[in-house]
């Protein structure tokens, strides 16, 4: 689906009076009714209408233009990674004309040293006995040789003399390499330079949502649908430990764009708040409301449970601040075992006053008893 707010001719700040006011003019003009002799505008219409529905769910566009926002920021993160893959390919198209000079500087100072042994006359090119340096500056310039230079005097006066620097690395079969090592460090060095620093991303971002769950879908581990900006429905089974404000992660199921892994679904399970119990931890939580004699005098009472209806036992001088516990009727944790359902006490007055009960009190309050 194209971008809801172009298809409205609204910016992404509108208000809902804006957008509502933006649809409706689009769909007196775009009304297939209307346009009989335009085939596409049934399509347009239709397209419209997705974009408005959209828009005018304050979640469903906070959805939008937060996986808005994040693929834009990944579409960046793929510019970048471009650049950094094509500074990469100068690099190394560079280095192997760096290693090209120095074996063929290498190969002339060998051929010189040969001939001044044999007392022969040198007749040698003009890059003959050039230094991995003087290399580097015919290529790349005086300021790619300045940093040529402070690398080889940073590894010390031992390192700094040509010979010592050509022997200080064999192969196994003690072979000088063909390079000295400050060079290649020197190009090691250049590489990481025309690279830059900005890795390429593996995967997409991660994606948050959140999904409304019951009591009775946790106990029975029912199946969860949840619906994605981009109309995708991800489908996944509750298991036991999972409770209110658990993340669940699913890997692979957030945001897809070509040539990168895909980020993960991240999902905040949230229970629905029209239940009659409250959730902590994997206890149960209900209210049951008593009368006042039923507190002071004890009774049997009926609560309500996620399996039905149980019987409970109230006793006798039992307060507001008390409660019930009912064992193993709360929801699974990790082991497969059950949390408790906690009853806890309400003490309500009838509806209308009892003259006996308020003579009573009054009678309690100033210290005399009948």
């Amino acid at each position: 689906m194209r971008d809801p707010y172009s298809v409205l001719g609204v910016k992404h700040n509108a208000d809902a009076t804006e957008i509502k006011s933006a649809w409706r003019s689009k769909a007196k003009t775009l009304h297939p009714d209307h346009n009989q002799d335009d085939p596409s505008a049934a399509s347009r219409f239709a397209e419209i209408g997705q974009a408005y529905e959209v828009l005018k769910d304050p979640e469903r566009r906070k959805r939008y233009d937060h996986a808005a926002e994040m693929q834009q920021t990944i579409l960046q993160q793929r510019q970048a990674a471009q650049e950094a893959a094509e500074r990469a390919k100068a690099a190394k198209a560079n280095a192997e004309k760096i290693m090209e000079e120095l074996a063929r500087a290498n190969a002339q100072r060998a051929q010189s040293q040969a001939q001044s042994s044999q007392d022969q006359p040198q007749n040698q090119s003009g890059s003959a006995g050039e230094t991995p340096e003087e290399v580097i500056e015919r290529i790349f310039g005086a300021a790619a040789a300045d940093q040529a230079r402070a690398q080889g005097q940073a590894k010390g006066s031992a390192q700094a003399a040509g010979d010592t620097a050509e022997t200080a690395k064999v192969d196994p079969n003690g072979e000088k390499p063909p390079l000295p090592v400050m060079a290649v460090d020197l190009i090691a060095s250049l590489v990481r330079r025309i690279r830059g620093t900005s890795p390429a991303p593996e995967k997409a971002p991660d994606f948050s949502v959140d999904a409304i769950v019951t009591v009775e879908d946790l106990l029975n581990q029912s199946w969860v649908t949840v619906k994605l900006s981009d109309e995708r429905e991800v489908r996944f089974a509750l298991e036991k430990g999972m409770t209110e404000g658990q993340m669940v992660r699913l890997k692979g199921q957030g945001i897809k764009l070509a040539g990168m892994k895909p980020g993960d679904l991240l999902v905040t399970l949230k229970v629905a708040h029209d239940t009659a119990f409250r959730i902590e931890g994997f206890d149960l939580h209900t209210v049951l409301p008593i009368s006042l004699e039923d507190a002071v005098l004890g009774a049997e009472a009926t609560v309500e449970t996620p399996e039905g209806n149980h019987s409970i036992t109230i006793p006798a001088w039992s307060g507001s601040d008390q409660a019930i516990r009912l064992s193993g009727l709360g929801l699974y944790n990790e082991a497969g075992d059950r949390g408790d359902l906690v009853v806890e006490l309400r003490i309500i007055l009838w509806e209308k006053p009892n003259e006996k009960v308020t003579d009573l009190m009054r009678h309690m309050r100033h210290g005399l008893y009948v």
